[in-house]
């Protein structure tokens, strides 16, 4: 009887397993075909083959990138377009506090396992139930989603570099057309949703005016303008419930 409940219990876990793969694999496929237009896109902006492929393997997080080459190809300083980059990388370290708790990792593999905390690696690990589930989870869609996103980088650079002007094949709009289907699912909420209208506002309407990648830094500024705002109008109503 024991060895039937063993058996059976082992059969519900391999399954749980097999589909925490399935998952996993169908997000790191699903993004790491994204690192082509990356690629593409980067080319464009005049870096070279070897840049373009050196910015997946060491920065690897999608929206720091394309902001990166986007603000490049606009005509943005280096260390401009490097700040903006880097101010939608901090959140990376926030995924990685909470991850640090669920996964607990051996020290000798969270330097190599911080390469991986992303997106789409935080969103996998936090939604499955246990800690084994979750190591699984975030191992199988960080290897998979590194590994699929540097090669279509190498291939969408060379790509671009064999058709010559991308701007010619409407490609410059490949980058800003994936961080958008990349960022839209995740406004969830009003607030988020006005973070994100008003950093358009603010990033489109300042574009004329300023200098290429200051447009991106100053559109930051949509966050605490929007939450100020949520918190008067919260307390505006409790006081008015009261």
């Amino acid at each position: 009887m024991a060895d039937g409940t063993a058996l059976e219990d082992a059969d519900i876990g391999e399954k749980a397993d097999r589909a925490v793969v399935r998952d996993a694999l169908g997000v790191g496929v699903a993004v790491g075909l994204s690192g082509f237009a990356f690629g593409v896109t980067s080319a464009g902006s005049g870096l070279t083959l070897l840049q373009t492929c050196t910015l997946s393997l060491l920065v690897f997080t999608g929206a720091s990138q394309f902001a990166l080459v986007g603000a490049l190809a606009a005509g943005g300083g280096p260390f401009t377009a490097a700040a903006g980059a880097f101010f939608l990388g901090v959140r990376n370290a926030f995924y990685g506090l909470r991850l640090s708790q669920l996964l607990a990792l051996p020290r000798a593999v969270r330097p190599v396992a911080a390469q991986w905390v992303i997106d789409e690696t935080a969103a996998v690990a936090l939604a499955q139930p246990t800690r084994r589930a979750a190591r699984l989870g975030f191992v199988v869609t960080g290897l998979s989603l590194y590994l699929l996103w540097n090669l279509t980088t190498l291939l969408g650079a060379m790509g671009a570099e064999a058709i010559g002007d991308t701007d010619a094949w409407g490609l410059d709009a490949a980058g800003p057309a994936v961080f958008l289907a990349l960022l839209a699912p995740t406004l969830k909420t009003g607030t988020e949703r006005a973070v994100a209208g008003l950093a358009v506002l603010l990033g489109l309407g300042l574009l004329p005016v300023l200098p290429a990648g200051v447009p991106v830094l100053l559109a930051a500024r949509a966050v605490p303008a929007v939450l100020l705002t949520d918190g008067r109008r919260r307390r505006g109503e409790q006081e008015d419930a009261r």
